[in-house]
C-alpha cells in the first residue's frame, strides 16, 4: 500500500547529485494533512520536479561535452531534468481527474535516470486500495 504524494516530498534521481523536492501547482487539489496531493501528470521539470543538484549522466549532452573537454573524466554539470512521461503506475484514487501520485510511482529522465520519491512529504494513509 502506497502513501500519497504530498506538496513539498522529497525526490531521487539515480544521476542527480542531491534530493530534489516536489510541488503541486494546483491550490484546489485535495489536501493530506494539510498538504496537496499530487496526480501522475504533475511531472513538469523546474515546476513540480526540482533539480538534483547535478548531473552525472553522460547521455546528458552538457555532461558528455564537460567530461570529453576534461579528457574522459566525467565532469558533472546542473542538472535539468527532461521528463517527456508520466509517473507510473498511479493509484487507484483520483486527484483532478488523473490517478494520484504515490510513493512508488517513478519517473524517467530522458538523460537515463530514475526518479524516485524518497520521502511522499505527508504520512497517512491513502484510498488507493493496493
Amino acid at each position: 500500500m502506497g502513501q500519497f504524494v504530498c506538496q513539498g516530498a522529497m525526490l531521487q534521481c539515480t544521476f542527480g547529485m542531491a534530493p530534489g523536492t516536489f510541488s503541486v501547482t494546483d491550490p484546489t487539489r485535495p489536501k493530506c494533512m494539510n498538504m496537496a496531493i499530487g496526480n501522475i501528470m504533475d511531472n513538469k521539470p523546474g515546476v513540480n520536479i526540482a533539480p538534483f543538484g547535478m548531473c552525472q549522466s553522460m547521455a546528458n549532452p552538457a555532461v558528455a561535452s564537460a567530461t570529453s573537454a576534461a579528457m574522459g573524466v566525467l565532469t558533472p554539470q546542473p542538472c535539468m531534468p527532461v521528463i517527456t512521461a508520466p509517473w507510473a503506475p498511479g493509484g487507484q484514487a483520483k486527484m483532478s481527474n488523473f490517478p494520484a501520485l504515490l510513493d512508488n510511482c517513478k519517473c524517467m529522465c530522458n538523460w537515463g535516470g530514475q526518479i524516485s520519491v524518497t520521502m511522499p512529504g505527508a504520512v497517512a494513509p491513502n484510498t488507493s486500495g493496493k
